[in-house]
């Protein structure tokens, strides 16, 4: 339940920071916006993955359980998920606009 309650909360944090510095209608604050959630996703996609890595040999030393290291690998494994969602979505829109005739 922890998983899903932290996974609304960063979703709800991520809007919030996309519509407060994007709600102008000046178009390079809209792209400016866009890019630092894109650059935000992906710092705490590492960051997650760096937890995650630190978590698994904590341990191996015995120092944190296995539920831990379940949730941090999970927390990083729905991280990257997301990460790669987001590229496949920019990838097909690029490949769309390319393929439209003129």
């Amino acid at each position: 339940m922890t998983n899903i309650t932290q996974a609304a909360g960063a979703y709800s944090s991520a809007l919030k920071n996309a519509l407060g510095t994007g709600g102008g209608t000046d178009n390079k604050s809209g792209d400016a916006s866009f890019s630092n959630l894109v650059k935000q996703s992906l710092e705490d996609a590492v960051k997650l993955q760096y937890k995650s890595e630190h978590v698994s040999a904590a341990a191996l030393a015995g120092k944190a359980s296995m539920t831990d290291v379940l949730q941090a690998t999970t927390e990083a494994q729905m991280a990257l998920n997301t990460v790669l969602a987001v590229r496949d979505k920019v990838v097909q829109a690029y490949n769309s606009i390319m393929s439209t005739p003129m």
